[in-house]
């Protein structure tokens, strides 16, 4: 129990220190956002540190971390569902499809193609390691679109658009990831018909129907009792939002306020945590074989795997009404837990690290880079959008 002792210690000092510090270190030091500052902390406490939290010591590291990324990953997701009304999904049904669709697609393949110019590795591989990075990060994406910061100087028709589509693409992005992955181990007749069935009819339609039955049935219950006085191989990611914002629909409506300082707080507990332990899990040693073409990689799809498809997007996405909306929104699509629980899931389904290793590297850049803008961009997004009215 040491070792489980010593990281309970660890993560409790960060979250208290980050809860008295948050505003000071937002108002003081804009660069460093929670998930930078938690991932650093991991990394130094980690082996190639202090030593003091070494997952293997729990067991299989990559295993570890699938959970704690599954379980992060859920939850940001639901509390997303909560968060948004279902009319509003209804409303902005066609300019989500277009995002959903052309604009994931355009991820996917933008990423690919820069990891196979760039690692020189097979195709197939390539669009493995693209489908991993495709997905907006819920949990990074929330940090930047709540709190005070945000809604003084963010219109809520981004914030919301940007988190429905975070909340939503997470598990989207099951089939293409299952694409790769199939196409990886079958002949390519063997690998579609695969997919069809277990990625696309099981994966993503059971996770609709399961997701759906559960948060209607619960929502359901929930409204009757006040009036009163698990997945099989889907993609849990979108059952649990699916759950979320059918349960949303159902349920009576309740204390927004109270409600969003329930899951600011949830929120916290889960995600410091979880960017603690990918700290700790970094594999220095197999970036550093990676080399300068880890490190393009890295500056390449933060900077190109988004920013161009929702610049060409823009005019068809009702939300983004400027250049300057597009940018923002654009550039704010990180990566983070989501692609972490896809990474671990490539190792466990090809038997090879390449997911884990390419995966944490923009996972890492990604950290950095939006991290470090979150707050100097949005002051100067906000500045920029009150001087244009």
């Amino acid at each position: 129990m040491e070792p489980l002792n010593v990281a309970l210690a660890l993560l409790g000092g960060l979250l208290l220190a980050l809860n008295l510090s948050s505003e000071f270190v937002t108002d003081r030091v804009p660069v460093l956002s929670q998930p930078l500052l938690a991932t650093a902390f991991g990394a130094a406490v980690g082996p190639a540190g202090l030593g003091l939290l070494v997952l293997s010591a729990w067991g299989d590291p990559i295993a570890i971390l699938e959970h704690v990324a599954r379980v992060t990953v859920g939850f940001a997701v639901v509390g997303i569902a909560l968060r948004v009304p279902v009319q509003y999904v209804r409303r902005r049904a066609a300019a989500l499809a277009v995002v959903l669709g052309p604009g994931m697609v355009s991820m996917w393949l933008a990423s690919s193609a820069l990891v196979y110019v760039l690692l020189g590795v097979p195709e197939r591989t390539a669009l493995l390691l693209g489908a991993i990075v495709t997905p907006t990060d819920p949990v990074i994406a929330n940090t930047i679109v709540t709190g005070s910061l945000a809604e003084s100087q963010i219109p809520d028709r981004l914030r919301r658009f940007l988190s429905t589509e975070a909340g939503a693409n997470d598990g989207l992005a099951y089939p293409f990831v299952f694409l790769a992955i199939f196409a990886l181990s079958h002949p390519l007749e063997g690998a579609l018909s695969r997919w069809l069935v277990d990625a696309a009819l099981v994966g993503v339609g059971g996770a609709v129907a399961l997701g759906a039955f559960g948060g209607t049935v619960v929502g359901v219950l929930e409204r009757e009792a006040e009036r009163r006085g698990a997945l099989l191989g889907t993609s849990d990611v979108l059952a649990a939002f699916v759950a979320g914002m059918a349960y949303n629909t159902f349920a009576n409506p309740r204390d927004e306020a109270l409600e969003s300082e329930v899951q600011d707080a949830i929120k916290r507990l889960l995600t410091i945590p979880a960017f603690v332990v990918f700290g700790a899990a970094l594999p220095w040693a197999e970036w550093r074989t990676l080399g300068a073409a880890g490190v393009a990689l890295g500056i390449a799809i933060v900077l190109l795997r988004r920013l161009p498809a929702w610049l060409a997007i823009a005019p068809v996405v009702a939300p983004l009404r400027t250049r300057d909306d597009a940018l923002f929104v654009g550039w704010f699509g990180p990566i983070g837990v989501a692609a972490l629980l896809y990474a671990t899931i490539s190792v466990r389904e090809t038997g090879t690290e390449i997911g884990w290793i390419v995966g944490s590297l923009v996972i890492a850049a990604s950290i950095v880079a939006h991290g470090a803008t979150a707050t100097p961009l949005t002051n100067a997004y906000g500045r920029a959008s009150r001087s244009s009215e």
